[in-house]
């Protein structure tokens, strides 16, 4: 039986799904965290509950691939190499070069280490695991699925910004958005819950976890997207600041004395939650210290929800209405009392969730009212999967 493996390479991480093929079965995933620190963690999950946990250094991603292929064969997951007969690789920042999901050669790894300078974190940390794969893989079908793709072709009046016309021309100074793979796979599922076609629906998906993008979907087609030229744009989130006037950043900067990329640091990973709160950049922990009475993590979660509200809001102008929200990762599928007041507060558009069936987490489920004019559902991410059927559309595609 053949065997799908989709690979998720982060800045000091390796996340996987093995999946059998076609049933898309999962038989393993897990993730190896800490790559090139002194002591990283790997975890395995298998076979009936199974699980493997070792703690060892990782040198650098070729290292951590090589630890996870072997493990799938010491482990009896695979019986050899050549059960895997396709890799597909979720890559952050496809630029303008790739509007869709694409089968890898010489050229197109080339075009993702050109592409470095736009997620200097994470595309070389995901180049180096394609490399790591081809080289203990040669055969298998090798595909590259793009975070930025889906929002590729937005309208130029939603994806420029008003500077001069001459920087997107040279420099490529465009809105990117990020989180596509998801905000596609949570679309195309809203669609069948709701039993239209994806094309005829209006569709505010929100992809909220640690990151955290809101996009408007006309006609199944990214048609805005909170996100921007980086992920640092849009609305709070973790330690992200999310939108800032760029003047008080050049402010701050000078009375700190700090450098652009240490500006640009602060504002990836002191800001959003944690800045605000001095808590805690996990939701969890801000609601808790919020109902114990802490008055900056009350005003850290009314930030977060506020900055959802007006995007949520936004969208629904420019789309001309909506035909539903959808809420997805892991604060938007787990955080019972973030969904609740954003519906509560946009309620004027006829959106609104029956709390009962609100008191869920991790399950897809519409959670409108009978009444809801707008349609509210909970559907659980699955970006694995999304890039197991862009594989199998472009095999297809290539026969």
């Amino acid at each position: 039986m053949s065997k799908t493996i989709a690979v998720n390479a982060g800045s000091s991480t390796v996340k996987f799904k093995l999946f059998d093929m076609p049933s898309e079965e999962v038989v393993a995933e897990g993730q190896i965290e800490r790559i090139g620190l002194e002591v990283g963690h790997a975890e395995i999950k298998y076979g009936d509950g199974q699980k493997l946990k070792e703690d060892k250094p990782f040198a650098d991603h070729e290292a951590a691939v090589q630890y996870l292929l072997k493990q799938l064969l010491d482990l009896k997951i695979v019986a050899s190499y050549d059960e895997i007969t396709a890799v597909g690789h979720r890559i952050v920042a496809g630029g303008e070069y790739f509007k869709d999901s694409v089968v890898i050669d010489e050229d197109v790894m080339n075009k993702i280490d050109a592409l470095a300078e736009y997620a200097p974190l994470h595309d070389p940390a995901e180049l180096q695991g394609i490399k790591a794969f081809k080289e203990v893989l040669p055969d298998a079908f090798a595909v590259a699925v793009f975070d930025t793709a889906f929002h590729a072709n937005m309208p130029k009046m939603n994806a420029l910004y008003s500077v001069p016309y001459e920087w997107y021309e040279k420099y490529g100074a465009r809105k990117y958005g990020a989180h596509g793979t998801s905000h596609r796979y949570v679309a195309a599922r809203a669609a069948e819950m709701l039993g239209r076609p994806l094309e005829e629906l209006k569709l505010i998906t929100c992809h909220i976890g640690a990151g955290a993008s809101i996009t408007a979907i006309k006609g199944g087609k990214s048609f805005d997207t909170s996100m921007g030229f980086s992920p640092l744009a849009g609305v709070t989130m973790a330690t992200r600041s999310g939108d800032v006037d760029p003047s008080l950043v050049a402010f701050v900067q000078k009375k700190l004395g700090v450098s652009s990329d240490e500006m640009v640091d602060m504002l990836n990973h002191k800001s959003g939650l944690l800045g605000i709160s001095g808590v805690s950049s996990d939701m969890r922990d801000v609601e808790k210290a919020k109902n114990e009475g802490n008055e900056r993590a009350q005003l850290a979660w009314d930030i977060y929800v506020n900055r959802i509200v007006r995007y949520i809001g936004a969208y629904i102008a420019e789309l001309g209405g909506a035909d539903a929200i959808v809420f997805t990762a892991g604060v938007g599928e787990n955080s019972i009392t973030v969904r609740q007041a954003v519906a509560d507060k946009l309620g004027y558009f006829g959106i609104a969730i029956d709390p009962e069936k609100n008191n869920i987490r991790g399950v897809e489920r519409d959670l409108s009212t009978d009444d809801a004019k707008i349609k509210t559902l909970l559907i659980p991410t699955n970006e694995e999967l999304m890039i197991v059927h862009d594989i199998e559309r472009l095999k297809k595609a290539n026969k």
